[in-house]
């Protein structure tokens, strides 16, 4: 069971990492758009959508760590 839920983790913390770079290299493509200021571009919302998978990740990274250590105190 332990190792199971450090393979989740592992998991968890590799799929923070990959939404994190896809959305600082979304966030670094300006458009024309976003320069003129015409409202949201794609780039932006895809920026916006990996930075919140992020967020979506690092919690069940936590959330998992969490359990860990539970049941290494309990062992």
């Amino acid at each position: 069971m332990n190792t199971f839920l450090v393979i989740l983790l592992v998991a968890a913390m590799i799929a923070t990492l990959v939404a994190l770079i896809r959305g600082i290299i979304a966030f670094m493509r300006v458009t024309e758009a976003e320069l003129k200021g015409q409202g949201p571009s794609t780039s932006a919302v895809k920026s916006n959508k990996m930075m919140q998978a992020r967020i979506f990740f690092q919690a069940i990274a936590v959330l998992i760590a969490v359990v860990i250590m539970l049941f290494a105190g309990r062992g």
